[in-house]
């Protein structure tokens, strides 16, 4: 059974920095990509990062130069790094891989306010 579970989301002043993680297990975490998506209040669920099995990684470019993606696969672990957060970056991220269906974790909040 698949699962990913996120974590480290919660509120940060804007400029600040948060580490989310995504626990995953059910598959074979090393030949999979994984990415993060967000959904912030009434809009559509978007990609923030993808990373390919080999470690190759690309951005949103609303993101790129203060995110970053990377995974452990002796954990299978995916982590996003976000660094110079903005109140726009306020959404909930899921931890999603692919393998002919869409799989999601249930979320993590993220709230960028002074």
């Amino acid at each position: 059974q698949v699962q990913l579970v996120e974590s480290g989301g919660g509120l940060v002043q804007p400029g600040g920095s948060l580490r989310l993680s995504c626990a995953a297990s059910g598959f074979i975490f090393s030949i999979n990509a994984m990415a993060w998506y967000r959904q912030a209040p009434g809009k559509q669920r978007e990609l923030v990062a993808h990373i390919t099995n080999g470690g190759n990684t690309n951005y949103a470019d609303s993101v790129k130069g203060r995110f970053t993606i990377s995974r452990d696969n002796a954990k299978n672990m995916v982590y996003l790094q976000m660094n110079s957060l903005k109140p726009e970056d306020t959404a909930v991220y899921y931890c999603h891989f692919a393998r002919g269906r869409n799989y999601w974790g249930q979320g993590t909040q993220v709230t960028v306010s002074s």
